[in-house]
């Protein structure tokens, strides 16, 4: 039955030429699971081209050659499992957490999201994308140790013969797909590519002949099956990534140009339309902000290492995304974790948790458009933009960084396509006061899938320390409970009403009705900075309710004041949620809330509101008072609600008043 109600609601969110699109996709799909299959033709040419120049740079070897051995000693790390013996090669289509194998049918029937039949398919997808492929590779082109490059044949050899063309859950997603692709282009050439020890006499030349005909079937699939429509989000730029990226590193076929001109087209026209013009993510979602810009980035040194030139258009839309990333973190690289994040990387350069993905942005977008702030915000060359740019990019950037440019002057404050509005003072430095609201709408396309309720949040971080906070995800396709927690608006520092989210949930990746959140005004000026804006989620109930909240920083001062103005007529419930970082400790002390950092205080008070703090941390029950900073893992932080009744027209006011220690 929920099934059916999901599947309703799928459709009504769907126009009527993506249901003509979808039964034709059926039916095709029909046709191959009754036995249609395409069989890699004869190469046109066997050379392929170089990927980048450089890949062998690194600051620190024995990382990668520590790295690499543990998976030859079949030890990975999937998202909650951290050192996990999957054996080596792993079993493809077994799921590390959950044990279940999924079935060896025609892949594009089965359903993935069927937990009983696949397992957690995140976990079970996550080393299929073949990362520890990558750096294998680069173990062995540091140190010319052939068991690196034989432990890459064997992985490969093994995911060939238990992932045939067509067959179970690796061939049923097209990004998934195109990811891989990414992985064996940057593998093949860190191996040697034409030249590759692993390609020598009889039976090199077998391997390579299999490993270049599972490239082809990679690419044929992904052209018979891009994501559209409302589906048409990133998984269609990865899904162009891959197919330009197999065309181009291997042009070995007489489809390779014609595919190669379909993705560069799609990566031109997707980084337009996925992207608002000041450089936000239309996702709404700040990691799959940085997966975007990452997909164009790759694409874009791959074209320019073979000759394909992507436009001005194209480049600009990359700067102005990296130009956000800066413009979004603190003096301590800190950004709020805003929408879904799914800890995906397109290729793992770097094999260490601590590596930033966002400073490795910021470090490359320096060099690729000269922009000193990009270098300072950064603040060193990392080892993923050596890979890509080579020694010379980095003398680049350390020109940049020595530049006398300051930091700050190329970093915008509002984002009013985007609908992100940033106000404070001292930035760049220890003194640093950085409050961000999201005033922006709910995600893309009609499903707005990696969108939360967070109309009118906002995050703090004081000295490079995050203090107010956004929780992030922790689930994606299981957990239900946890994700409609993580995803909702009590997970966020805004106002809920009646025990409601903002926007109404149809599903794990789809809302069927969106809240549309607006600024109405923002100025800056050297004693204060002010917001104001609204949201009409709630005017659906039967007795409307538009919330408004304003925001006054007086700088002075130290103090924030936030004003929450709900318009009514009847009696309802409210709360005002305030999420804070799992390193603060807090305590409730009368009415007034006191938030202790390393570096600062925070005081919060409601003057003269009959409402009542409350304190929540790590409660399961409600649930209430988690942080999630990685993907399937969660942490108690502690959550201070004022809850209480309101009748008619009221307004709130919360004060924070900050102090450094």
């Amino acid at each position: 039955m929920k099934n059916i109600s999901w599947l309703i609601a799928r459709l009504m969110r769907m126009s009527a030429p993506e249901v003509t699109y979808r039964v034709r996709k059926a039916c095709q799909t029909e046709s191959q699971a009754k036995g249609f299959c395409v069989a890699s033709p004869g190469l046109v040419q066997g050379k392929s081209r170089s990927v980048v120049d450089g890949c062998i740079s690194v600051a620190d070897e024995d990382l990668h050659l520590r790295a690499a051995d543990k998976i030859l000693s079949g030890y990975f790390n999937v998202f909650a499992l951290r050192g996990c013996n999957l054996g080596f090669p792993p079993k493809w289509n077994r799921d590390p957490l959950t044990g279940i194998t999924a079935p060896l049918k025609f892949g594009k029937k089965l359903n993935y999201r069927d937990e009983a039949l696949v397992g957690n398919i995140k976990y079970l997808w996550e080393p299929n994308r073949h990362l520890e492929l990558v750096t294998l590779a680069q173990a062995y082109s540091f140190s010319g140790d052939q068991k690196y490059a034989n432990g890459c044949r064997e992985l490969l050899q093994s995911w060939f013969e238990e992932c045939p063309y067509l067959l179970g859950v690796n061939w049923t997603s097209s990004l998934e797909l195109g990811v891989r692709l990414v992985n064996w282009a940057f593998a093949w050439h860190l191996l040697g590519g034409e030249d590759s020890v692993l390609f020598t006499g009889s039976e090199g030349q077998q391997f390579r002949s299999r490993w270049l005909e599972s490239i082809y079937q990679h690419c044929h699939f992904i052209n018979g099956y891009f994501s559209r429509f409302s589906s048409a989000n990133n998984h269609l730029l990865g899904e162009y990534m891959g197919l330009f990226v197999g065309s181009t590193v291997w042009p070995c076929w007489k489809e390779s140009s014609g595919w190669q001109r379909k993705a560069k087209a799609g990566l031109e026209e997707e980084a337009i339309i996925q992207n608002f013009p000041d450089g936000c993510n239309r996702e709404q979602g700040i990691w799959y902000h940085h997966e975007v810009a990452d997909m164009l980035l790759l694409c874009g040194i791959i074209g320019q290492e073979n000759n394909v030139s992507f436009s001005d258009a194209y480049w600009m839309q990359l700067e102005s995304m990296i130009e956000f990333i800066g413009s979004m973190a603190d003096t301590n690289l800190n950004l709020p974790m805003i929408g879904d994040s799914d800890d995906a990387v397109m290729v793992r350069f770097v094999p260490d948790d601590s590596f930033s993905v966002y400073r490795s942005l910021l470090a490359s977008g320096a060099v690729l458009f000269t922009r000193a702030d990009f270098a300072q915000k950064a603040g060193f060359f990392d080892d993923k933009s050596r890979c890509l740019l080579g020694k010379e990019g980095e003398s680049r950037f350390n020109e940049l960084l020595s530049s006398e440019q300051s930091e700050a002057e190329g970093f915008r404050r509002s984002y009013p396509d985007g609908g992100y509005y940033i106000l404070g003072r001292d930035f760049e430095t220890d003194r640093e006061v950085k409050l961000i609201v999201d005033a922006g709408p709910l995600g893309f396309t009609s499903i707005a899938a990696h969108g939360h309720a967070d109309a009118l949040s906002m995050v703090l971080s004081i000295g490079g320390e995050e203090l107010l906070i956004d929780p992030g995800t922790f689930a994606y396709h299981t957990e239900r409970k946890w994700r409609d927690y993580f995803k909702g608006t009590s997970a966020h520092n805004t106002v809920r009403i009646d025990g409601l989210d903002q926007s109404v949930s149809g599903g794990n990746f789809m809302w069927t009705r969106h809240a549309n959140a607006m600024c109405d005004t923002f100025g800056l000026s050297a004693e204060e900075d002010f917001f104001s804006g609204r949201h009409d989620g709630y005017t659906r109930l039967s007795d409307p309710v538009t919330h408004s909240r304003s925001i006054t920083f007086l700088k002075d001062a130290g103090v924030i004041e936030v004003s929450d103005r709900l318009d009514c007529s009847e009696e309802h419930e409210v709360e005002i949620f305030w999420h804070t970082a799992e390193s603060c400790t807090v305590e409730i002390e009368a009415d007034m809330v006191l938030v202790r950092s390393a570096k600062s205080t925070l005081e919060i008070s409601m003057p003269e509101c009959s409402l009542k703090p409350k304190l929540y941390k790590g409660n399961d029950e409600i649930p209430l008072g988690w942080i999630s900073r990685r993907f399937d893992f969660k942490t108690p932080s502690p959550t201070i609600v004022w809850k209480g009744r309101l009748a008619g027209k009221t307004e709130y006011l919360t004060v924070f008043k900050y102090n450094f220690e």
